[in-house]
């Protein structure tokens, strides 16, 4: 591959993979059991951030509670949204809109009771 178009060669990797997509729902069961579980971790994930949520919010106490800590998964939640925004992929969006709510939960709660 010549100099000039080694910063292409991700995107022609790309377009290789994607001709040679598998059906979905996948004809092999555990294949689909993979499938279906994205989902499930994609909701429960997110939900266990509900305790820091709670102490923050109900008990109003933030310490032992990092400010940049919390903004950097923020931060780095939003860049994985926006991934799968771009690239229409449904698990990655409902797990990480989730996670960007609950997320921004704790950075306000931070900032308000810190």
């Amino acid at each position: 591959m010549s100099q000039s178009n080694e910063g292409f060669h991700h995107l022609h990797k790309r377009k290789r993979v994607h001709q040679k997509l598998q059906q979905f729902p996948h004809p092999e069961k555990w294949k689909r059991v993979v499938d279906d579980s994205v989902y499930i971790a994609g909701v429960i994930g997110p939900l266990l951030t509900l305790p820091q949520i709670i102490k923050i919010w109900v008990n109003k106490t933030v310490e032992g509670v990092s400010l940049i800590t919390w903004s950097a998964f923020l931060a780095y939640s939003i860049v994985w949204l926006v991934y799968g925004i771009t690239h229409k992929e449904k698990p990655l969006i409902i797990a990480y809109v989730l996670w960007v709510i609950l997320q921004i939960m704790v950075v306000a709660g931070i900032i308000m009771f810190g």
